[in-house]
């Protein structure tokens, strides 16, 4: 993996979040003003992003192949990270409900609004098809594994099913649907595709900037070890852990690298959301995103260096 080109993105998301605090300072985001920017992000810029890498990529059977193997690689490292974030809450004093809302901070990632920009900005069309891949996979563990976590009877919820069928989810099998009946889209058609698709990084970034006044006007009060295991593990435990695992299984070296970068991702944007809906701390969830991004802009190119080392 070429590191400058990864230091050059990181150092690029950097500069947008830094705008994006700028004017979240002067411009406090509303209610409304969140809502608008995350529907353009998922509902419009992202699964532009995945048809943009449908239409760039053939999907012949060997590409078919990769992708089944990283939805499964997606959802055995997710649940690895949700594992090794219970195990690290275990040592603290806590809740057991605090436990595991400590378990999924530390194990799902950004990999939809931060991790899928990335991927396509450093491996091309392909590696954008493939990080939406991954993402689907995120989004079952999320809406199964961590919503029975979230539960007090640990229930599989129907409703979780149906949050799953998202915009993006559908833009992933239409995309592939159509490519696989030889379908494309006149040239129009994909150039428009193409240009929504460069929206997304900007604004997903831009919109992290923004959370960070509004969160610091808060005044939020967290102990440094239940805001720092979750960021830890998160960001360091669970990509060298993962890093280590793929290593052993001797994978397409595509979808190693696309999974690496991934599994480096901050704290999952939804995860305030979530807890919201099932009454867990919402507050936790929304630092822990937002420091963990930050925190992010240094680890991503840690953990690549030394993963690659793995990897070797």
């Amino acid at each position: 993996m070429e590191i400058s080109l990864l230091l050059q993105s990181i150092l690029l998301m950097a500069v947008i979040i830094a705008i994006g605090s700028v004017i979240g300072y002067r411009q406090p985001l509303t209610g409304e003003s969140r809502q608008l920017i995350i529907t353009i992000i998922v509902n419009v810029a992202m699964p532009c992003i995945i048809l943009d890498g449908v239409f760039q990529t053939p999907i012949d059977s060997q590409t078919m192949t990769q992708i089944v193997i990283i939805f499964g690689i997606s959802v055995l490292l997710n649940c690895l990270g949700i594992l090794l974030g219970w195990l690290g809450a275990r040592t603290l004093p806590l809740p057991e409900k605090k436990r595991r809302e400590m378990a999924i901070l530390s194990g799902l990632g950004n990999t939809g609004f931060i991790g899928l920009p990335l991927c396509a900005a450093l491996f091309g069309p392909k590696g954008a098809l493939l990080a939406a891949v991954f993402d689907a996979g995120v989004d079952v563990v999320m809406w199964t594994v961590a919503v029975m976590m979230l539960q007090e009877k640990g229930a599989f919820s129907l409703k979780g099913l149906k949050a799953m069928v998202n915009i993006p989810m559908i833009a992933i099998v239409l995309g592939l649907g159509a490519a696989m009946a030889g379908f494309m889209p006149p040239e129009p058609v994909k150039h428009l595709v193409g240009t929504l698709a460069k929206l997304a990084s900007p604004l997903a970034m831009m919109y992290i900037g923004m959370l960070l006044p509004l969160l610091l006007r808060k005044k939020p009060h967290f102990s440094l070890p239940v805001l720092g295991m979750p960021l830890t593990f998160k960001l360091i435990v669970f990509p060298l852990s993962a890093a280590l695992l793929l290593s052993v299984l001797h994978l397409d070296g595509e979808i190693t690298r696309v999974a690496i970068i991934q599994v480096a991702m901050p704290t999952l944007t939804m995860a305030s959301i979530l807890f919201a809906r099932y009454a867990a701390d919402e507050e936790m969830g929304a630092m822990t995103t937002v420091f963990s991004t930050l925190l992010a802009l240094v680890s991503i190119p840690a953990v690549i260096m030394v993963g690659n080392f793995f990897l070797r």
